[in-house]
């Protein structure tokens, strides 16, 4: 998350010289820029910042993960349908990361109303040369609270677990998504103990039980399957 262009614009020197020096390196980019609130779309970081995110930054990704709204705004285009989803993924390869998780969608989960989708695609080069792209759909439980820092625990996971499952977006997704769950789960049942019977959570007390998730964290079971599409 940042405000200002010249910080996104010495994120890309690093990251430009780092893979320089390791050819290997792996770079995340969540291009926090906003999100959707009852269905309409916000920025809540200057408008300035899309051009370099869309230019500069995601360029030199090789994994992304916006939210539906911010995978529309990089590419200018409205998704209405899991169809114009896996479009909007099309265009964010072609600019350039191998990987693209949209975390969320405000898209109808066949599983019900009580279920979010998280849309994933991961482009490889196999040993003939030739290319395959591997798509997937998560549907998560809604949680009704509202957390802070689940964007970068889960960009953290991600970066993880594909790298202990670099051709497998739909383990790697599995073991995001449950581990996640698990984490908000415990969070939720300290933080209503916390409040007490019929008082509501405030934020210190759904502060992620991260370090009480270790166990989670590096070994999820898996309660929340994907779907290759």
């Amino acid at each position: 998350y940042t405000r200002d262009t010249s910080f996104l614009a010495m994120v890309v020197d690093i990251v430009q010289e780092l893979k320089q020096q390791n050819s290997n390196l792996v770079y995340v980019c969540d291009p926090v820029m906003g999100d959707k609130w009852n269905g309409e779309g916000s920025m809540y970081v200057p408008k300035d910042l899309l051009p370099v995110y869309r230019d500069k930054v995601v360029p030199v990704a090789d994994i992304i993960t916006p939210n539906q709204f911010e995978a529309e705004l990089l590419t200018g285009r409205k998704i209405y349908t899991e169809k114009d989803a896996l479009e909007v993924m099309d265009m964010l390869h072609a600019m350039g990361p191998e990987t693209v998780v949209i975390t969320s969608s405000d898209l109808q989960a066949p599983l019900g109303n009580d279920y979010l989708i998280a849309l994933g695609s991961h482009r490889k080069t196999k040993a003939d040369g030739t290319r395959m792209t591997q798509r997937i759909r998560v549907e998560s439980p809604k949680v009704d609270a509202v957390f802070v820092g689940t964007g970068d625990l889960f960009a953290a996971m991600l970066l993880a677990w594909t790298h202990k499952h670099p051709n497998n977006l739909k383990v790697a997704c599995e073991k995001t998504v449950s581990a996640m769950q698990h984490v908000l789960q415990r969070t939720i049942k300290s933080a209503k103990a916390q409040a007490g019977e019929g008082n509501k959570p405030n934020s210190a007390q759904l502060e992620l039980r991260m370090v009480q998730s270790k166990k989670d964290i590096e070994n999820p079971e898996i309660i929340v399957k994907a779907t290759v599409l």
